[in-house]
C-alpha cells in the first residue's frame, strides 16, 4: 500500500532542514502577545515508504503523522522501523471512525490523536487505552470545523467546550492537548490573516477563559505545506508537513482511471490536510489531508507498550491558571502583523 519509490535520504535531510529553518523565521515574526511555545513539526508520511521515515528520523525528526488507519498499523509495526526509530512518536491525523479506534489505541509509539470530534470516539479511545493498560495518557486534540460547513469533519464552535470538558472530566486515560483545524486550502495570506486560523485562535481564547487555563496550556494544530509559516505567525504550535519534505505523492492508479496529479495530497473523505511548507520549497498539498511532524527537542513524549517513550505530560486536571492574553489584543496583533507584511 505504501511501499513506493523511496526519496533520496540526502534530499529528505535538506528539505527537513529548510522547513525547520523557516519555522524559526516564522516564530520570530509572531506577536509577543502569543504564547512562547516552539512549534512542533509533524512530518506526514502518507503513502511514503518506511525508508523515508528512517531517513527523516536519522536527521533528528521524531514526530510523524499518518492519515489512514491501516497504513499507520503497518508502519508502526514494521520491524525495520521499530529497530531504527525506537523513539518515534506517531500522530494520527485522519478522520477516525469509532469502530477503528481500537486498532489505533494499541499501536506502538502512538503519541497523539489529533482528530477527536465526538464523545463516543473519546470514550472508546479511553476505554481501549485503559483495557490494554497503556503507560501514561494518550494525548488528543479536538478537531474544530472552523468553516462551519456541515459536510466537513470537526465540531461546530458551540460544541467544542462540551467535548473538551468530557475528555478532561470523563476520560482519565486521555490528556487534552489542544485544538486542531484543517483550514482553507490555497488561501492567499496577501488577502489578510487566514480566517480559519483566526477562528481557531479565538476558539482557544474562549475555551481557556471557560476552563480557567492559560493560552500556553492549549495547543493549536493548524497549517500545511503551503501555509505553515503563516499559521505559525498566527499562533500555531503544531504544523503538519508532508510533500515539502518527502516530495509529491503518487497514488495507486486504478485500472481505467486517470492518474491523480502529483500535487494532490488526498481527498475530502480523509477530513485532514497536509501541513506546513516554506515558500522556497513549497509543494501544493490538498486541504483534506493533514500532515504532522515534530521537533525532537519539543516533545514531552507519548507512551507505549512496545519500546515507547513514556515521558507523558501531567494530568490535565492539574493544569490551572487564567489566560493572560485577551482576544482583542491577540487579534489586533495578528492584524497588524498582516498589514506589516
Amino acid at each position: 500500500m505504501f511501499r513506493k519509490m523511496a526519496t533520496n535520504p540526502d534530499e529528505v535531510g535538506k528539505s527537513l532542514k529548510v522547513v525547520l529553518e523557516n519555522i524559526q523565521k516564522a516564530v520570530a515574526l509572531r506577536p509577543k502577545s502569543l504564547p512562547d511555545v516552539h512549534p512542533r513539526l509533524v512530518a506526514v508520511t502518507k503513502t511514503k515508504p518506511v525508508s523515508d521515515i528512517i531517513a527523516a528520523y536519522s536527521h533528528g525528526q521524531r514526530h510523524f503523522g499518518e492519515n489512514y488507519v491501516q497504513e499507520l498499523c503497518e508502519k508502526s509495526n514494521d520491524t525495520q522501523l521499530q529497530e531504527s526509530c525506537a523513539e518515534i512518536k506517531w500522530h494520527f491525523i485522519g478522520h477516525l471512525q469509532r469502530n477503528k479506534a481500537n486498532k489505533i489505541a494499541v499501536l506502538p509509539n502512538l503519541y497523539m490523536v489529533e482528530t477527536v470530534d465526538s464523545q463516543k470516539l473519546a470514550q472508546t479511545l479511553n476505554n481501549v487505552w485503559e483495557k490494554h493498560r497503556r503507560t501514561g495518557k494518550l494525548k488528543v486534540m479536538v478537531q474544530v470545523n472552523t468553516k462551519g460547513e456541515e459536510n466537513k469533519s470537526g465540531l461546530q464552535a458551540g460544541d467544542v467546550e462540551g467535548l473538551t470538558r468530557f475528555v478532561i472530566d470523563r476520560c482519565p486515560c486521555l490528556e487534552f492537548a489542544g485544538l486542531m483545524t484543517i483550514g482553507s486550502y490555497g488561501y492567499d495570506p496577501a488577502d489578510g490573516p487566514n480566517p480559519d486560523f483566526l477562528a481557531l485562535v479565538r476558539q482557544r481564547e474562549e475555551l481557556c477563559q471557560a476552563l480557567g487555563r492559560s493560552l500556553d496550556q492549549v495547543e493549536l494544530s493548524m497549517g500545511m505545506s503551503t501555509d505553515y509559516m503563516h499559521s505559525i505567525e498566527l499562533g500555531s504550535t503544531n504544523v503538519r508537513v508532508g510533500s515539502t519534505i518527502f516530495g509529491a505523492r503518487n497514488y495507486p492508479q486504478k485500472p481505467g482511471s486517470q492518474s491523480k496529479g502529483s500535487s494532490t495530497e488526498g481527498n475530502q473523505s480523509d477530513s485532514t490536510s497536509d501541513a506546513g511548507a516554506s515558500s522556497a520549497v513549497a509543494t501544493s498539498e490538498n486541504n483534506s489531508q493533514s500532515d504532522s511532524g515534530a521537533k525532537n527537542s519539543q516533545s514531552s513524549a507519548g507512551s507505549n507498550n512496545q519500546s515507547e517513550s513514556s515521558n507523558v505530560s501531567s494530568n490535565c486536571d492539574s493544569l490551572t491558571g487564567n489566560s493572560e492574553v485577551s482576544q482583542e489584543r491577540t487579534v489586533n496583533d495578528i492584524q497588524n502583523l498582516s498589514l506589516r507584511n
